[in-house]
């Protein structure tokens, strides 16, 4: 990419350090990072870090509602369990909403990446989904979603009182994070590009695979249901959260590994070769 800054200061040395990292990583370029690039990788990497944390609470939350119907809890032992449901709710709604600021200010710092640019490409590249996700890691995620909800479905089913309760839980906290992976992926597709040549072009379209395979990776619904199944619902329940983790992982390594990186996604993307 062709110099530009942002400020005379620059960004700060450990942001151009992780943004010299990146680009070697994917394979663009042994020259140093311009200031907008590192600035840009800069508050992804801090978005995501903080998207982890999100992540992290909605588990807790989704703990503390399960443990709110356990005998001798609060709540728990009668036959209103709606409170610990609507606090579960409430949390979920508040984590969108933080997560919708976070993906704000992914995009007030590229729009002043852009307007900082001394000229834009003429034909930005528009993604799709598919391109940006890939068939393999679309079809991982969905397939996980619907692993996630037929474990709850299938809980909520068969068994009763505290069990029912965690599959309700469960079901509420899977639905939560499969609204934050749409509306994520939605405002990664309407995200403008920021680039002034092709290998600057490259490196956006790098940028907008790799949030949107991290925002898809389905970590957190394996952890889901064996914090809420295990030891709540009987019988073949737990084995099953159980194998859904160890399969999901599996099936991780190896989607990335028969896919191509995300440097070569992003050079088919934008006709290079």
């Amino acid at each position: 990419m062709t110099n530009a800054s942002m400020s005379e200061a620059g960004p700060p040395s450990a942001d151009v350090r992780s943004a010299e990292a990146w680009l070697r990583r994917h394979g663009l370029g042994d020259g140093p990072p311009t200031p907008l690039l590192a600035t840009r990788l800069a508050v992804r990497r801090r978005v995501r870090l903080l998207g982890s944390v999100l992540l992290a609470v909605l588990i807790i939350a989704a703990s503390l509602a399960q443990v709110a119907a356990l005998p001798g809890a609060s709540g728990g032992s009668g036959s209103n369990r709606l409170a610990p449901m609507l606090a579960l709710s409430g949390s979920i709604v508040a984590l969108l909403l933080t997560q919708a600021l976070l993906d704000a200010w992914v995009r007030r710092v590229d729009r002043r990446a852009g307007a900082a640019l001394p000229r834009r490409v003429t034909h930005p590249v528009q993604l799709g989904w598919a391109a940006l996700l890939g068939r393999p890691y679309a079809v991982m995620a969905g397939a996980t979603f619907a692993c996630a909800f037929a474990l709850g479905v299938s809980a909520l089913v068969v068994t009763e009182g505290t069990a029912r309760h965690a599959a309700v839980v469960l079901l509420v906290a899977v639905t939560g994070v499969a609204l934050g992976a749409v509306l994520q992926l939605r405002e990664m597709l309407a995200r403008p590009v920021v680039a002034e040549d092709e290998v600057s072009l490259t490196a956006d379209v790098v940028m907008r695979i790799e949030d949107a395979r991290e925002s898809s990776a389905p970590p957190v619904l394996w952890t889901l249901p064996v914090v809420l199944l295990s030891g709540f619902a009987p019988g073949w329940w737990s084995a099953a959260s159980v194998g859904f983790l160890v399969l999901g992982v599996l099936a991780l390594v190896a989607v990335h590994v028969g896919t191509p990186s995300y440097a070569a996604t992003a050079r088919r993307a934008v006709g290079l070769r």
